[in-house]
């Protein structure tokens, strides 16, 4: 146990030992149950007398903080009350980088729920349907076969089996991108953040749909960066208005989620895509196209990807495994043909290196077998019933609610129009034993977001599901 002691100072050594030790125990650091170094230990470790921190623990005795149990040696007592927490001033430079970044630095806490809480606020499927025991052999396989070289860094750029796995993935949605231009991420957040931070400064403007992914606002909004709305339709980002804010803003970036949005699961029409293509060309935008869940497509016909579309370009695409397969994987892709595509290549390396290279190996392994088409067929038919669960229970026990069915995705966007003021969708929900997204962080400005929320439908089963729109139900005020 590394003390820090200040022999030159006026407070007596055991006094400093007695001090650290109380606060660590205040913090949680030192828990109930911890048992603390033998006095002679410490005194050695410290160089000091065993006098000098015998004083220290009679002083913690005498409080209440620790209790000498013999041959046990002296532990850490379990607190009835929880010590108050002394909130210490703290340097400058930390409150005027909080005021550049226009945040607090800390989460927006989730409202009370009740203790059988059912969370539908997630953005992600169903971890239980990953085939675990066919990953675990494919990384025994890549243990086996490539020994210590699995355990390098590896190609900054990404693992080059994996890189054309995902070129295969691809060219399957109709999008060619060869493999030299395809850059491994950790996650699509991260792609997200390479683009951001490489194209842009703080001050410059990001052009994004109203509502939209609320982990890209939160990034930008951090980078310093200002951000204008443009509002979506049945039919996705509204082109009169994505024109508007062009010519008045001039956005140095354009980001969107063309492929069942996220929050509101809307997809944007063929004729839109080829437009909002003609305006990124004419304003010499680029287009940062986010294809979150863009493959778990339930009915009708896709739609191809901005990029695939893109003859001149302008537009980079970033997608993920994270969300179709497994969050924890934490493997996600950037592709984009041009110069800047090294500069993106550069700074991914200078940040960390090169992601985690044993994952991408199994899970070019794992992948490579065509596993990846069998889970997503799987995966469209559970979450399509799913859905179809949903919109039923919506139907049937909160018709008061504003939705629209999604062709594909994770999510339900929901308004109760009725709400009056002060009346929140989520909170009320949360109330009655059901976490739904708030819709207010989906939002640049959240005017009236009260009465919005994402309401996930894929991560439970159907029953599960229904049963938290009853509740949902019995917690709405009536309708008006």
């Amino acid at each position: 146990m590394q003390i820090p002691l200040d022999p030159s100072s006026l407070l007596p050594l055991y006094r400093q030992i007695e001090s650290w030790l109380r606060s660590a125990i205040a913090s949680g650091n030192l828990g109930p149950g911890t048992r603390l170094p033998a006095t002679r230990v410490l005194a050695d470790e410290l160089g000091l007398s065993r006098i000098t921190v015998e004083k220290a623990y009679g002083e913690l005795l005498a409080e209440g903080l620790v209790e000498g149990r013999g041959s046990g040696g002296t532990v850490v007592v379990e607190r009835t009350r929880p010590s108050p927490r002394v909130d210490l001033a703290r340097p400058r430079w930390q409150e005027a980088a909080l005021a550049r970044s226009g945040t607090a630095g800390t989460r927006v806490p989730a409202p009370e729920a009740a203790p059988d809480l059912i969370d539908l606020s997630g953005g992600l499927g169903d971890p239980r349907l990953f085939d675990l025991a066919a990953f675990s052999r494919a990384l025994n396989t890549v243990r086996l076969r490539d020994g210590v070289d699995a355990l390098d860094y590896g190609d900054p750029q990404g693992y080059a089996p994996l890189r054309k796995v995902i070129s295969g993935i691809l060219a399957a949605q109709g999008l060619v991108a060869p493999p030299e231009q395809i850059l491994v991420t950790a996650g699509s957040q991260q792609a997200i953040t390479l683009v951001a931070s490489c194209l842009l400064k703080a001050g410059d403007t990001v052009l994004v749909e109203r509502p939209t992914y609320n982990s890209a606002l939160e990034l930008f909004r951090v980078l310093g960066l200002r951000v204008v709305e443009a509002p979506l339709d049945a039919r996705g980002l509204r082109p009169d208005a994505a024109e508007r804010a062009l010519e008045t803003h001039q956005p140095r970036l354009i980001y969107t989620m063309p492929t069942y949005q996220n929050p509101t699961g809307v997809s944007m029409d063929l004729p839109r895509r080829r437009g909002l293509l003609e305006l990124a060309a004419r304003y010499d935008v680029p287009v940062l196209e986010d294809d979150f869940v863009g493959d778990l497509r339930f009915e009708g016909r896709g739609h191809p990807s901005l990029k695939a579309l893109d003859t001149t370009g302008h537009v980079i695409y970033v997608s993920t495994f994270s969300k179709m397969l497994l969050p924890g994987l934490r493997t996600g892709y950037l592709v984009l043909d041009g110069p800047v595509f090294g500069l993106l290549a550069e700074h991914k390396r200078l940040t960390d290196l090169a992601s985690a290279t044993l994952i991408q190996r199994t899970l070019a392994e794992y992948v490579g077998v065509g596993r990846y088409q069998t889970h997503l067929k799987r995966s469209v038919r559970l979450y399509r019933r799913r859905r179809d669960a949903a919109a039923l229970a919506l139907k049937t026990w909160v018709p008061g609610l504003v939705w629209t069915l999604p062709a594909g995705g994770h999510w339900l966007w929901i308004e109760a129009p009725f709400l009056g003021p002060g009346e929140d969708l989520a909170a009320l929900a949360a109330a009655a034993g059901v976490r739904l997204a708030p819709g207010g962080p989906f939002f640049a400005v959240a005017t009236e977001a009260s009465r919005f929320a994402r309401l996930n439908f894929a991560a439970l089963d159907e029953a599960t599901v229904a049963q938290a729109i009853r509740r949902l139900a019995s917690a709405l005020p009536s309708r008006r």
